[in-house]
C-alpha cells in the first residue's frame, strides 16, 4: 500500500534549515569561540573562564550567543555555587522556584540529585515553568557529578519545529491560546488545602500557542506536554488532538542537540526558543545538578 502524500511530505531534506545553518556558521565572537553543534541550535564555548568575573561586553556577547544558537554551553568549569549564581545573575533577575528543592545555601539554584533512591522524573519535551506568567528567559544548569553512561539532556529548536508545521496547521493555530497550569504535574500528590494555595498563587496562564522572541521577533511553537492543560477554544478531544500533532514535532530529529554531561560542563539555554528533556537513562547512578533561573517576561 502506497504511503499517503501527507506522510511522504515529511520525508528528505529539511531545507528550511539550510539559511539558519548558514547564518550560525558565519557568526563570530571577539570575547570567545563558540563552536556550532547542530544545524539549527547549540554551540560549544570556549575561551571563558567564568570563575572571573565577566566584563559588560563579554555579557552582552554571550547573551548574543545565547539568543542567536539557543543554547551555549562551557566545559571544565570548576566554579563555585556562589560563582554560578553570580554568573547567571549577569544576565538578569533569578527566580525561586516554588516547588523543586534548592541549595540550602543559595535559593535561586533549584538542586536536581539523583541517586538510587531518587530517579529523574524530567524526561518528557517541555519549556521551564511556562506556567508562570511571565515564564523564564534562560536557564544555566551546572553538573556536578555525572553517571558514567547516560544522563544526556536534549534540546530542540522550536523555532524550526514551528517553520516545520504544515501551512494548514500554521493557519489553525494563529491566534489560538493554551492554558499551561502546574496543577497536573507539580499538584500531584499535593493536599487539596495546599494546591488550593499554591492555585491562588499561581493561577493557569494563558499564552499564545505561537509565541514571538522579544529579541529576533522570531515565532516560536510554544505548547509542550508537561504544562498545557487544553487549547483554549475548542472542544477538548480536539483540543488533545491537535496538542498531541503540535507535541510531536519536538520529537523530530533534525531539529535536535543532545549534550553529553561531564562534571564542571555548563549548559544555559534560552528557555523561550527551546525545550529540552532529560533523558533517564541511568538510574540508579548519581547525578547531581544545579541550576540558577533567569526570570523572562510574559509571552506575546
Amino acid at each position: 500500500m502506497q504511503a499517503p502524500a501527507s506522510a511522504l511530505s515529511s520525508y528528505g531534506p529539511k531545507r528550511h534549515l539550510r539559511e539558519r545553518r548558514e547564518e550560525l556558521s558565519s557568526l563570530s565572537f571577539s570575547a570567545f569561540e563558540a563552536l556550532p553543534q547542530s544545524p539549527t541550535l547549540g554551540a560549544e564555548i570556549r575561551g571563558i573562564d567564568l570563575a572571573a568575573p565577566l566584563d559588560d561586553a563579554t555579557v552582552k556577547e554571550l547573551r548574543q550567543a545565547l539568543v542567536e544558537f539557543k543554547v551555549i554551553f562551557f566545559r571544565d568549569q570548576d566554579i563555585t555555587t556562589e560563582q554560578h549564581v553570580r554568573v547567571a545573575g549577569s544576565f538578569g533577575d533569578l527566580e525561586v522556584h516554588p516547588f523543586l528543592p534548592s541549595n540550602t545555601d543559595f535559593p535561586e539554584l533549584v538542586r536536581f540529585e539523583k541517586s538510587p533512591e531518587q530517579s529523574g522524573f524530567e524526561n518528557m519535551w517541555h519549556s521551564d515553568v511556562s506556567w508562570r506568567l511571565e515564564p523564564s528567559l534562560g536557564s544555566m544548569l551546572r553538573c556536578i557529578e555525572a553517571p558514567r553512561v547516560g544522563g544526556d539532556t536534549l534540546f530542540v529548536d522550536m523555532v524550526a519545529a514551528y517553520k516545520d508545521l504544515p501551512d494548514d496547521v500554521r493557519e489553525r493555530i494563529e491566534g489560538m491560546h493554551a492554558i499551561h497550569d502546574f496543577s497536573h504535574s507539580f499538584g500531584v500528590g499535593m493536599s487539596e488545602e495546599k494546591l488550593q494555595k499554591f492555585q491562588q498563587e499561581y493561577p493557569p496562564a494563558r499564552h499564545p500557542v505561537v509565541r514571538s522572541h522579544p529579541e529576533t521577533g522570531e515565532k516560536i511553537l510554544y505548547v509542550n506536554r508537561i504544562f498545557v492543560s487544553h487549547l483554549e477554544g475548542i472542544p477538548r478531544d480536539e483540543s488533545d488532538e491537535l496538542i498531541a500533532v503540535l507535541c510531536r514535532q519536538s520529537s523530530i530529529p533534525e531539529f535536535q542537540m543532545r549534550l553529553r554531561w561531564e562534571k564542571n560542563s555548563i549548559a544555559f539555554w534560552d528557555n523561550r526558543s527551546t525545550q529540552h528533556y532529560a533523558a533517564s537513562d541511568y538510574w540508579p547512578e548519581v547525578r547531581i545538578m544545579e541550576r540558577a533561573t533567569v526570570i523572562g517576561d510574559r509571552p506575546f
